[in-house]
Order: C-alpha cells, then sequence, then structure tokens
C-alpha cells in the first residue's frame, strides 16, 4: 500500500502566479538541495499505461483527455526518485510526494509523515533563494473556489479478484468511510458555494460510480489498469476519492479499514449485500451532514445512518478475522490487525455517543471545533470568508503557521509516529519492500542511476554501451532481507549486477 499526496500551492498576493512553474521550483530546490538528479532521465516511463482500464478496454490516446497521459515527460524537468523509495515529482500543476510502498497502515501513515518533512524543507529552502517567490504549501484538497487535487491511495491485490466485486462492495464503503477519514471543509458544493461544513474535502467532486478518469467525472472506483507489478498476478487498486489527512489515527484507519475490506473481497468473504441506491447523490448528503444523521438507503430497502453502514463493515471484517484465527485472543499474532480493528470500533462507537469526543484522532472533527470557535467568539456565520481563510490555514506544512500543527504542538492530538521515526523516513526506505532497492540503490550508486521506477532501476555501467535495467516486478523482493548483504559487498555497479544475476539464476 503506499499514499500519494498532491499539494495545494500558493505565492501569497499573487493569485496568477504559475503553479506549474512553482511546483517545479519545489521540487527541484529540494532535489537540488540532496544531490538528487532531477532531468530527463529521472523517471523511467517505461512500463506506465494510465489509459489501460481495468474492465477491459484501453482508449485511445487521440480521445483521452490530456491530463490522463501521466505517462508524458514532465515539462518542468522536475521529476525524482529519492532515496527512501519515494517519488517526488509535478502532478497537474501541483508537487506530488508518492510515497514508497509499505506493508502496514502504520508504515503508510510514517512515510506520509515523511513527505510532510520534504515538502516542509522544500519551502523553507525557496525562501532563502534570491529572485525565486516566496511559496506556501497546503496538505489539502481544495482550493475552496472549485478546484480539487487528489490524496491517492493504492493497494496490490491479485489480478484473479473479479473487478465487478470490487466495484460492488467498495462504493457503500467508500460512500460512507468519510465519517472517520474526512478532512472537514468549509462550504457546500464543488465551489463552496453553498454556506455550511462537510465532513469530506472531496466528495463534492465526485460525480460517477465507475470511471478511468482523475480529474473530470471523477468516480468513486477508479478503473486505471496500472499494475507497476507482474501483470498476470496482481493489481494496483487506484484510489482516489480519500481525503489529505494530518491526524495520524485517522490516516492509519483510511489504509487500515480500506485494507481489510479488500482482503474480505479477495478471499470472496464479503458476503453481505450493501449496495446502495444513488451512492454519489449519497455520498455528497453524508458529506454534509456533520451531525450523522443522514440515512442511506440500499438496494434492499433498508435504511442506516452511514455510521450503522459502517459497523456492517466492521462487523464482516471481525466475522473474517475470527474465522481465519485472528480475532478475540489471537490479536497479538497481528498486531497491525488488532490496531486498527481496536481503533476502527472504539471511533465509530465515539462518534455515535459524542463526534466531540473524537477531536484528537479525526481531522474533520478537530477543524469543526476550531471553527465553532472562531464563530462563537466573532459571531460568525458560515458564509464567513473568514471561515474559508480559517480551513486554508488549516493544512499550511509550516509548523508556526498550520493550524494544525499549533494543535499538535499543544499536545491536542494523537501522534502515532514518533518524530525521529517520521525524519529517518525522509532518507530510509521501508525495509521490507522493493522499495529498499530502489532507495538504497540511490543512495549507494547516485551517479550510476540513469532512471527508475516503480518496477525499475536502470543503471548507467561504466564501460557498457547500452544502459542496464534491472525489473522488479515484484513488490515484496528486493527488500533488505532478499538483496540486503548483495548490496553491502558490492563496492560499484558492476559486481552489484553480476551478483544479482548469479543470485537469480
Amino acid at each position: 500500500m503506499g499514499i500519494e499526496t498532491e499539494y495545494g500551492i500558493l505565492v501569497p498576493g499573487d493569485p496568477a502566479a504559475n503553479p506549474m512553474i512553482l511546483s517545479g521550483h519545489v521540487v527541484n530546490a529540494y532535489a537540488s538541495a540532496h544531490g538528487v538528479r532531477s532531468g530527463r532521465a529521472s523517471w523511467d516511463y517505461a512500463d506506465e499505461a494510465p489509459l489501460r482500464d481495468a474492465r477491459g478496454f484501453e482508449i485511445n490516446r487521440a480521445v483521452a483527455d490530456p491530463s490522463q497521459l501521466t505517462d508524458i515527460e514532465d515539462p518542468t524537468l522536475a521529476n525524482v526518485v529519492l532515496t527512501n523509495g519515494a517519488r517526488l515529482y509535478v502532478d497537474h500543476a501541483h508537487p506530488e510526494y508518492s510515497s514508497p510502498e509499505v506493508t502496514n497502515p502504520r508504515a503508510a501513515v510514517r512515510w506520509d509523515r515523511a513527505g510532510e518533512l520534504i515538502m516542509l524543507e522544500a519551502v523553507r529552502r525557496l525562501a532563502d533563494r534570491p529572485g525565486l517567490p516566496p511559496v506556501n504549501l497546503y496538505k489539502n484538497n481544495t482550493d475552496g473556489k472549485g478546484a480539487s487535487y487528489g490524496t491517492h491511495e493504492n493497494y496490490l491485490m491479485r489480478r484473479e479478484t473479479p473487478f465487478a466485486d470490487i466495484v460492488r462492495h467498495l462504493v457503500p464503503f467508500f460512500v460512507v468511510r468519510q465519517v472517520i477519514c474526512g478532512s472537514g471543509r468549509v462550504g457546500i458544493g464543488q465551489d463552496s458555494r453553498t454556506p455550511g461544513f462537510q465532513l469530506s474535502q472531496r466528495a463534492d467532486f465526485f460525480e460517477v460510480e465507475v470511471g478511468l478518469e482523475t480529474t473530470l467525472k471523477r468516480p468513486i472506483i477508479n478503473t486505471r489498469d496500472e499494475p507497476h507489478a507482474v501483470a498476470d498476478l496482481y493489481r494496483r487498486l487506484h484510489v482516489i476519492i480519500g481525503d489529505a489527512n494530518h491526524a495520524d489515527v485517522a490516516n492509519l484507519l483510511k489504509l487500515g479499514m480500506t485494507s481489510l475490506v479488500l482482503a474480505l473481497i479477495e478471499d470472496r468473504a464479503m458476503t453481505r449485500d450493501l449496495t446502495l441506491v444513488k451512492p454519489v447523490a449519497t455520498l455528497h448528503a453524508v458529506s454534509h451532514d456533520p451531525t450523522l444523521a443522514t440515512l442511506v438507503t440500499l438496494r434492499d430497502g433498508r435504511q442506516m445512518t452511514a455510521l450503522q453502514l459502517m459497523w456492517e463493515y466492521h462487523d464482516a471484517a471481525a466475522a473474517y478475522l475470527e474465522a481465519r484465527g485472528l480475532g478475540g485472543n489471537h490479536q497479538t499474532d497481528d498486531p497491525d490487525t488488532a490496531e486498527v480493528m481496536r481503533l476502527w470500533a472504539d471511533l465509530l462507537t465515539r462518534l455515535g455517543n459524542d463526534p466531540a469526543s473524537c477531536a484528537a484522532e479525526l481531522d474533520w472533527v478537530a477543524k469543526k471545533q476550531v471553527l465553532e470557535g472562531y464563530r462563537e467568539r466573532d459571531g460568525m456565520d458560515w458564509s464567513d470568508a473568514r471561515l474559508r481563510a480559517v480551513d486554508i490555514q488549516w493544512s499550511d506544512i509550516r509548523p508556526e503557521k498550520g493550524l494544525f500543527h499549533r494543535l499538535a504542538a499543544r499536545g491536542m492530538v494523537t501522534s502515532l509516529v514518533d518524530p525521529a521515526d517520521a525524519q529517518s523516513a525522509v532518507t530510509d526506505p521501508p525495509e521490507d519492500t522493493r522499495a529498499w532497492f530502489r532507495g538504497k540503490c540511490l543512495d549507494k550508486f547516485p551517479g550510476q542511476i540513469a532512471a527508475a521506477s516503480w518496477d525499475s532501476v536502470i543503471f548507467d555501467v561504466p564501460g557498457r554501451p547500452a544502459l542496464q535495467r534491472v525489473p522488479m516486478l515484484e513488490p515484496e523482493r528486493g527488500t533488505k532481507a532478499h538483496v540486503g548483504a548483495i548490496l553491502d559487498r558490492s563496492p560499484d555497479v558492476v559486481t552489484l549486477l553480476r551478483e544479482l544475476d548469479a543470485a537469480a539464476g
């Protein structure tokens, strides 16, 4: 699993500033400071296939929207792979940090937090550069004026899982998981024209149930079939409906709950039919009601609240784990899953009793409390432009400016990641996925890496006329346990490639 985050970008006092150029400055400021190669050969696009659809067809490039052509070289030349295995680049006029692949939700939160530190350093370095405008970055998903940008999740799944099953069971889950994972937003509607507060930053920007697009006619289920792995064995489920979370608990549950639901789907253990009537309209309605009282209607005629529907998924997961000896007294055998299940039940219970009690764990609750404080103090209603400004300031990545960071500094937010662990994840890759090989090669042999991607590292080997590609199509190979000794005893790229060939052969 992993998280991709496009950051909002702004030059104070200059709304007409070119965001693509600014985003390039952000990426290059960080890359150049760390000696990371940024340029034409930094990312390997050979295996990219953004127009291939999981429903069994591929869109013609001639009719595709330009925003879908993510396999075209970045015109800003700001596209690098970092030593922690992540990708830092410009995507749709936003600087994006795509975390390395990890195997559990806590690790996902840790390397997502590393992305915040990387973006913060880039902003500070830009501020010290003469001749360049000061840039602010925001970990959010909308500017409040009609534009939205994504926080995407990625999950490795078995190819044999019927895609129709994924759609059937995930659509209702994605419609209601915002009660835990939403980041909160001032304004209703894509352009925030209607006054109010809602659970999710992204919900109003989704218009269809299923589709390939990510920036137009956004679908609840994205069908991009670009596995970045052995295509016959795996698919990469590309989830575009999530919010950017600052709260560690909400972020952990976003990944943890979703991966558990996917496990049920893969193992054909999701026997409950929770299909919704009008899921897109229901997505909007749930987001627009922070009282959590809105009823959702199932195809079988039942009506329940979003919390009750989330309990249906929780109980299905609990039964699935119990049947496999991973529930009850066996939970210590799988601490990551046990943590997700404990927090999932705890937050649903407290949301049902008193949502305000969840302010330390959930973004939307904490944000709403802060906003209500301003409203009470200054007599503002939800149409007041100052509340929109507070909403934006909430997500400012600068600790001295961002309102979330101020709450965290006061101990009002539950932290799951030690600051030292987040800082080490800025440079160190996860040890238990192929990201370890990618990151360590970039660290040890920076001058010999011609390009890299999620599923390959390409070496420019002295004395050889052709570039040498090392494929990494198995995400759980290339780990420290798998190739750590080989990397340690390889003083140069020639030795490394020879050792890898010997081990494979």
